[in-house]
């Protein structure tokens, strides 16, 4: 089961870089726009001139042959855009089964080290963005990004993080292990898929405010900023809720355990930094005087003290948190 845990893996990480090409594809001929064919002819109503009634039919207006291929173009650019979800799709199939055998494999839950939290995080945010795109098909192209994310973050899982199944240590073999951990990865997977939202809004923001420079021009062929940002706002408030409840969840546990609920270890202080800055971001997002780009990067900062307390925390400190095998 392992073996085959590692070769799903593989599968989804190509599966995910074929459907980064294939929106790539729908992103480089996405300015097209479908042209009628043809126009309906009209009748002219004349004195006396042509058939009984008196009317005479023009000839439709050809089309112009520039209209005729930017029409196709866009076909061709909605074809491979549902071709790209299709294989996200997929991807997130093969990825759903690499972390289930992996779980088989060892006969528990597959979170017990870093390499298995980030697998079942970046599942839990590809599982989102299908539920999303499944609500909001016009949102498509920012699935070029998400895909992006997913192939940088499983390859460096893959390459760096990889470590062997073993049993769960003797520190995280309690049913609060369960609670803690799974609330944590459910919520982390939320906010790696709110920052790319976040992210695409302040490249589209800027486009529609006039800037030409990069990286603004990337967004020329996004979705309308308003909507980005809602999108960016709808996910971080539901996340949070489950990120505040899994931070108390791990206070319980760490009393049960250690007993202390607090001891500022460095993964509870960058826990408690992320906290922080997230409720932050909520608090601007609904004040009016905040600028709405304002709030956003705010947000994407709190993405950031995530990556620091998930990579940051486990490479360079040492604490009752360090995951095994890293």
């Amino acid at each position: 089961m392992s073996a085959l845990s590692d070769q799903l893996v593989t599968f989804a990480i190509l599966a995910y870089l074929v459907a980064m090409i294939s929106h790539a594809v729908e992103y480089a001929l996405g300015n097209a726009r479908k042209v009628p064919a043809a126009a309906p002819a009209r009748e002219l109503v004349g004195a006396g001139v042509g058939g009984p009634g008196g009317t005479v039919e023009e000839p439709a207006t050809p089309v112009p042959p520039a209209a005729t291929r930017a029409s196709r173009s866009a076909a061709r650019a909605a074809l491979a855009g549902r071709i790209a979800a299709w294989i996200t799709a997929l991807a997130a199939a093969l990825h759903l089964g690499a972390v289930v055998t992996r779980g088989i494999a060892a006969e528990r839950m597959p979170w017990g080290n870093m390499y298995e939290f980030v697998l079942t995080v970046t599942w839990i945010g590809a599982a989102a963005w299908l539920a999303v795109l499944w609500k909001q098909p016009s949102l498509r192209r920012l699935g070029l990004f998400l895909t992006l994310v997913m192939v940088l973050l499983l390859a460096f899982a893959e390459l760096k993080l990889y470590v062997q199944v073993v049993p769960l240590m003797p520190a995280l073999q309690s049913y609060w292990f369960i609670i803690h951990v799974s609330t944590i990865i459910f919520a982390s997977g939320i906010f790696l898929l709110g920052v790319v939202p976040a992210v695409a809004y302040l490249m589209r923001a800027g486009w529609e405010q006039g800037k030409r420079s990069f990286p603004y021009t990337l967004a020329r062929r996004l979705p309308a900023a308003a909507g980005l940002e809602r999108l960016t706002f709808t996910l971080h408030a539901f996340a949070f809720p489950i990120f505040t409840f899994a931070v108390i969840a791990g206070a319980i546990w760490a009393e049960a355990a250690w007993g202390r609920a607090w001891g500022w270890d460095p993964k509870e202080t960058w826990a408690f930094i992320s906290w922080v800055v997230y409720a932050g971001y909520l608090h601007a997002r609904a004040t009016p005087s905040v600028k709405r780009n304002v709030a956003t990067w705010i947000a994407v900062v709190g993405f950031l003290t995530m990556l620091m307390n998930l990579f940051g925390v486990n490479f360079f400190f040492t604490g009752l948190h360090s995951y095994a095998g890293v």
